[in-house]
């Protein structure tokens, strides 16, 4: 939290409420959990940062210098948070609300790094509603590139959860779990974000919400 704040990082207040975050995912999915918190806000910073001189020119760089604050921190961890309080409240379904917990982190972790890293390598930009060619940068387009590097995104969450509580389905539901909030959160930034009926924060929370959704999902039907 300390560095996070020194390295600008973090706004004060961001960086407190991620502390409490860390602190329901700890109780709720240990050291691992710990370790995909870290993953997603080590990757997500790594590609705010990527080529950000080139994202300023653009107009493609993030508010407030990339600066996260409470307000992203509870709508990228706020979910994992939750699901990470019931699985330490109820240790019965601990598998299932700790799977969950890491699909929230798959979805967001995908979502950072298709818009962060396809805004730079993209090739040819679709709103993912119409389908049709659209502004790179604007709430809802897509790419393939920023798409599969999304994949890539959630595919490390999954190895991370995979080395917490052992190698199983979870891997690919996981992956699928990201890749499925990814695409939701597209869908929801080409419609409602772009209407202005929704904030890019309520937007990101929906994204989690639906990773950790459909990886429950995908648990009791396998």
């Amino acid at each position: 939290m300390l560095w996070s704040v020194r390295a600008r990082k973090l706004t004060p207040a961001g960086a407190l409420t991620g502390g409490v975050l860390g602190a329901l995912i700890f109780l709720g999915a240990g050291w691992w959990g710990i370790a995909l918190l870290g993953l997603f806000f080590g990757l997500g910073t790594a590609a705010s940062a990527w080529k950000v001189a080139e994202k300023r020119r653009l107009g493609l760089a993030e508010e407030n210098k990339g600066r996260r604050t409470a307000g992203q921190a509870l709508a990228n961890a706020g979910i994992a948070a939750l699901l990470g309080a019931l699985s330490w409240y109820s240790p019965a379904h601990q598998d299932l609300f700790q799977l969950m917990l890491a699909g929230s982190f798959a979805a967001a972790t995908a979502d950072t790094l298709s818009s962060e890293l396809g805004n730079i390598y993209g090739r040819r930009y679709y709103n993912a509603w119409t389908l049709r060619p659209d502004t790179r940068g604007l709430n809802g387009v897509v790419s393939l590139e920023g798409t599969l590097l999304g994949v890539a995104g959630s595919g490390l969450i999954a190895v991370v959860y995979s080395l917490g509580v052992g190698w199983h389905r979870g891997f690919f539901w996981l992956v699928v779990a990201g890749t499925v909030g990814n695409l939701a959160d597209s869908l929801l930034g080409a419609t409602v974000e772009r209407q202005h009926y929704v904030s890019n924060n309520a937007v990101n929370t929906l994204n989690t919400a639906v990773g950790a959704v459909t990886a429950g999902l995908l648990y009791w039907l396998g």
